[in-house]
């Protein structure tokens, strides 16, 4: 039978240092079987230097996809990597949330057919943030006992993901749930991804593009499966992105609620969505 063989597509824009930390938590785990895509919407050709000469060394294939920045254009920012994706399995990232330990494992531990699997996150303070990213705090490899320093301390919302929990029953949901979808952390298969033709890019500035992504995979029959206590990434503080268009990217997916709604209105399809896209492996 032939060997699954696992994405992960990691976002960014314009935020190298965050992104080198989270490359190297993926570089600690990945191997052949894997490939690692960055998934860049729009950054300057400084950050991207900066990442090229920071990155840690990978046993896989890591690949740089760019578009040209014209706003928040996350949706093609995504599916432009799944074009340049060769993986049956794909795991969404974004650019400021470190996996734990144990996220490659945990993930390929709750892949299965017929399901996507929705990430856990834990967030940090701006202190610890800072610490982190001076390099003088290592969240990856922290003990249980200063886990529970810092979320006494405010540093951190949750020190559940210290408990590992094995799949069951209770991961999984048959019905659309809008809270705690996580597309910085965000599992499906290829074949699924492309069913539903991937991000709608019509869905324009911060918002609810994810929310929409999961709701038209439910409707394809694809099942929630909840990845707490398997699959934490460690989210760094970072000011607000804007979200003026957030109101309206919501009413977009309440109104397609009891639609039926499968496919992405702009999405993988699209033939005009690779004209201005620049493809480097870089490792």
């Amino acid at each position: 039978m032939k060997e699954v063989t696992t994405a992960f597509i990691v976002l960014t824009y314009n935020n190298p240092g965050n992104l080198l930390k989270v490359l190297q938590g993926l570089a600690d785990q990945c191997d052949e079987r894997h490939e690692i895509i960055i998934a860049d919407d729009g950054s300057t050709a400084e950050s991207i230097a900066r990442v090229g000469a920071g990155l840690p060394k990978f046993n896989c294939r890591v690949t740089h996809v760019w578009h040209p920045d014209s706003g928040f254009t996350i949706s093609r920012a995504r599916n432009l990597a799944v074009a340049s994706s060769s993986a049956d399995y794909l795991v969404f990232m974004d650019g400021d949330c470190i996996p734990n330990r144990h996220f490659v494992q945990g993930h390929e531990y709750l892949a299965e057919r017929g399901c996507f699997v929705n990430g856990s996150r834990v967030l940090l303070s701006e202190r610890l943030s800072a610490s982190v990213l001076a390099g003088n705090t290592d969240v990856v490899h922290a003990t249980w006992v200063t886990w529970i320093k810092w979320r006494f301390q405010g540093d951190s919302n949750k020190i559940v993901h210290l408990v590992r929990v094995p799949d069951i029953k209770m991961r999984r949901e048959k019905r659309f749930r809008w809270k705690q979808i996580r597309g910085c952390n965000l599992a499906v298969w290829k074949e699924d991804y492309i069913l539903v033709n991937g991000f709608d890019e019509s869905f324009e500035g911060w918002g609810h593009e994810d929310a929409d992504f999961v709701l038209r995979l439910h409707n394809s029959g694809r099942q929630r499966k909840n990845g707490f206590c398997a699959t934490e990434v460690y989210h760094l503080w970072h000011k607000e992105n804007s979200r003026s268009n957030e109101s309206v990217n919501r009413d977009r997916v309440t109104l397609r609620l009891n639609s039926g709604v499968i496919r992405a209105t702009e999405g993988i399809d699209n033939p005009l969505m690779a004209n201005d896209a620049v493809v480097r492996v870089i490792n």
